[in-house]
């Protein structure tokens, strides 16, 4: 199922004008409806880097079954995530990272989404932060990654300045590197390194001015796990 949008905006109809502008702003400019249709119904979903929590809030509106887990590193937006969607029953936000949730909830989530993030880290941090993905899953989990891809396209070079205006200039969003977007190879290669294989790549793009990709992956079983029983 897969909610409407104007339900999950109206959790930040509190929020003040600025923040309730970057909510709207990032509802209209990235496919989110679109993700959230492909994560697997019921279970537990860990949202990494949820910002205000507007995916978060589509995938616990369009299946009331679904936990989800939002976690961010930036307190300010967890702040404002716990006081709209974290309002709902099948919500949780908190600061923190995909690292210290992978070692404290090891293999127990059925999927994880994580929407725009990797671009912001460092490269060499990538492969790191997907192998941590990975631990966060039970063996047939299912990642959902999106992303803008590296196409080289006007698409591709008006993303990253945006992006920079976005961090560099007016700080709403925090980058530990430089803004890097990656080709679909590439892409591809790091998530079968960290223990996923691709299941789908889907092109989200059509009617936005940013690349949008999206990578639906599954976790395969840990080496040396013991097969399941029959």
């Amino acid at each position: 199922m897969n909610a409407p949008l104007a339900p999950a905006l109206a959790l930040f109809s509190h929020l003040p004008l600025s923040e309730r502008f970057h909510v709207h702003a990032r509802a209209f400019s990235a496919p989110l409806e679109a993700v959230a249709s492909r994560v697997p119904a019921g279970g537990t979903v860990a949202d990494v880097g949820c910002g205000h929590g507007l995916l978060s809030a589509l995938l616990a509106l369009g299946d009331s079954r679904r936990i989800v887990h939002g976690v961010d590193p930036d307190p300010r937006k967890i702040e404002w995530a716990r006081s709209g969607p974290g309002r709902l029953p099948n919500v949780r936000a908190e600061v923190g990272t995909v690292e210290a949730l992978a070692e404290r909830l090891p293999g127990q989530f059925d999927a994880v989404v994580v929407s725009d993030v990797l671009y912001l880290l460092p490269v060499e941090r990538w492969p790191g932060f997907l192998r941590e993905a990975r631990r966060l899953l039970r063996p047939g989990g299912r990642l959902l990654l999106k992303e803008a891809e590296g196409d080289r396209s006007w698409k591709h070079y008006k993303c990253l300045a945006q992006e920079v205006v976005m961090v560099k200039l007016l700080g709403r969003t925090k980058a530990g590197g430089a803004l890097v977007l990656q080709p679909r190879e590439a892409m591809e290669a790091l998530l079968r390194q960290a223990g996923f294989t691709p299941r789908e790549t889907v092109e989200l793009g059509a009617g936005y001015s940013t690349p949008h990709i999206l990578y639906v992956a599954e976790a395969t079983a840990e080496a040396g796990a013991a097969p399941s029983a029959p």
